[in-house]
């Protein structure tokens, strides 16, 4: 396997785990609605801290409320975090893929050179 491909292979891999991290996004948004969505409807008035509603009642449903909010800002820093580290590390793989290529280009036309002189 040459340099290039294994650049290749990486560059393809960080692209993946990007995705993942974007999913991992969605799924962080879609437990921090949920949450604020069960605060707001269980309680009549929640109390907030910043922008995530909680309200400390018997029931369960608070709780969960309550858990769903944090699991999904954890989930959506998770995922922003993933997401710029993967696309850091592919930028950094293309970058010496770029390398690699030209660094190959120049080789083949010191090669077409040689034929030329040798040729006349």
């Amino acid at each position: 396997m040459s340099l290039r491909d294994y650049l290749h292979e990486k560059a393809e891999e960080s692209r993946h785990n990007e995705t993942i991290g974007y999913l991992i996004i969605i799924i962080g948004s879609i437990f921090f609605v949920g949450g604020t969505i069960e605060t707001v409807v269980v309680s009549e008035n929640p109390k907030w801290f910043l922008f995530i509603p909680y309200e400390i009642t018997e029931g369960i449903s608070s709780l969960v409320g309550l858990a769903f909010n944090l699991v999904g800002l954890v989930l959506l820093t998770l995922g922003i975090v993933l997401c710029i580290h993967y696309a850091l590390e592919r930028s950094w793989y293309i970058a010496e893929l770029h390398k690699a290529q030209s660094h190959e280009i120049e080789k083949m036309k010191e090669r077409k050179r040689k034929k030329k002189i040798k040729v006349k």
